[in-house]
């Protein structure tokens, strides 16, 4: 039995933070795992920068709530959805990510969760688990499922590796280039196709 667990930004959303980074006028917050392998490291510089800013959740969502699926996702997905179990496994937040989950239907999602003071301030962040897209898809594995996985970043590399299948989706030419053994893809059409290849 197949399962495809897939990333989030990047795949099938914008990249939350750089949109952030736009809308707030802070460049350096375009920093994103696709840059930064270690996620703890890149969570604690982003927060420490909002707190410089004086920057909340608030204003994380607002500019959330301006954010679309990228175009051809939640047809992407609608159709993968109807012919196999899908998952989106990312490193973002809930707080983040249930207006995107609205926008692409309501999709499973596994994420992790913000630390929120009363103010508002993000004073930190809660994994769900360590290596949590590695380890989820272990734990698919340990119940019975195969799994086909997808990302486009440092920190999607590890449930890639681990699955029967896995596919680099609009990867950096850095991550094509150190990991030619995955086919790499553009286009939600040729990811489709790999896929149903897969699915047994």
């Amino acid at each position: 039995m197949d399962i495809v667990c897939l990333d989030l930004e990047g795949v099938l959303v914008p990249e939350i933070w750089i949109a952030f980074a736009k809308a707030s006028g802070i460049p350096e917050l375009k920093r994103t795992t696709r840059d930064e392998p270690d996620y703890d490291k890149l969570m604690k510089w982003r927060l420490g920068i909002l707190k410089e800013h004086g920057l909340g959740l608030k204003q994380i969502q607002d500019t959330i709530a301006t954010i679309d699926p990228l175009p051809g996702a939640k047809e992407f997905l609608d159709e993968l959805r109807s012919i196999t179990q899908v998952i989106i496994i990312s490193d973002t937040f809930t707080q983040f990510a249930t207006p995107l989950m609205k926008k692409l239907g309501w999709p499973t999602i596994f994420c992790n969760t913000l630390e929120v003071a009363e103010s508002g301030e993000i004073t930190g962040f809660k994994m769900r688990i360590a290596q949590s897209k590695l380890a989820t898809v272990k734990a698919l594995q340990s119940v019975g499922f195969e799994t086909i996985a997808s990302g486009d970043s440092f920190n999607d590399l590890g449930m890639i590796q681990a699955s029967k299948a896995g596919f680099l989706f609009r990867s950096t030419e850095q991550i094509k280039a150190d990991y030619p053994q995955y086919p790499a893809f553009e286009e939600y059409s040729e990811l489709l196709e790999a896929i149903k290849a897969e699915l047994t």
